[in-house]
């Protein structure tokens, strides 16, 4: 099974390679957010610093919201889809392993890119450690979410407005959790808790997401 996993990893990775405009959308969407709204609000650096932790977990929402669309769409139209379903090895692994390949491709370059950003809006450098550590803890929970509410609306021609509709509500405690911690370290208070509470979500993500994207492409496609 490990080898499965593994080969279906590489695999992922390779196709997602040979796309890279797809992996540019989310990156550029996450930096034009971040570029023009200085511009809509004005120069004030005070008032920029203040409101950089909820725009910057605004933004990387929306681009990772962005960028799961058409997640599973390639593999309904080459037929993988059914080969997944009808093969003997568990399909949440499987579905893992494609999940992940598409955030280290997208959630980790946001990762990356992300304090870059965050000193245009103004924010101390001694923030950017939490910034960085709160995507890395949330930006897999909102691909695991996304993946299920992509799962589910697979089949239909277009499922964008409806995907936001399905995940977006979920995705609420994280932005709370993930722009507090970026707050608390911008105040000089201990960003620990929401960290956890992140961590905790990102284990429990992990952990069932893979089983609920499995059922969401047995409803859509197996029936």
């Amino acid at each position: 099974m490990t080898k499965i996993f593994i080969l279906l990893f590489i695999r992922e990775l390779n196709l997602l390679c040979r796309r890279p405009a797809e992996l540019a959308n989310p990156l550029v969407f996450f930096s034009l957010v971040i570029a023009l709204f200085p511009l809509a609000v004005g120069p004030q650096s005070q008032l920029l610093q203040r409101m950089a932790p909820g725009v910057l977990w605004v933004a990387a929402l929306l681009a990772v919201l962005l960028s799961l669309d058409g997640l599973f769409r390639s593999d309904l139209e080459d037929g993988s889809l059914e080969q997944w379903l009808l093969s003997a090895h568990p399909l949440p692994v499987l579905v893992l392993a494609k999940v992940l390949a598409h955030w280290l491709c997208s959630g980790l370059a946001l990762v990356a890119l992300a304090p870059l950003l965050a000193l245009m809006l103004g924010l101390p450098a001694a923030s950017l450690a939490v910034l960085m550590l709160s995507l890395l803890l949330g930006t897999p929970v909102l691909s695991l979410l996304g993946a299920v509410g992509a799962a589910l609306t697979v089949g239909l021609r277009r499922g964008g407005l409806l995907l936001a509709l399905l995940i977006l509500p979920l995705y609420i405690p994280v932005l709370i959790l993930g722009s507090g911690a970026v707050q608390a370290a911008l105040q000089g208070l201990p960003a620990a808790g929401h960290l956890l509470w992140l961590g905790c979500l990102a284990t429990m993500a992990l952990t069932l997401a893979p089983f609920a994207i499995a059922a969401g492409l047995s409803i859509s496609i197996g029936e």
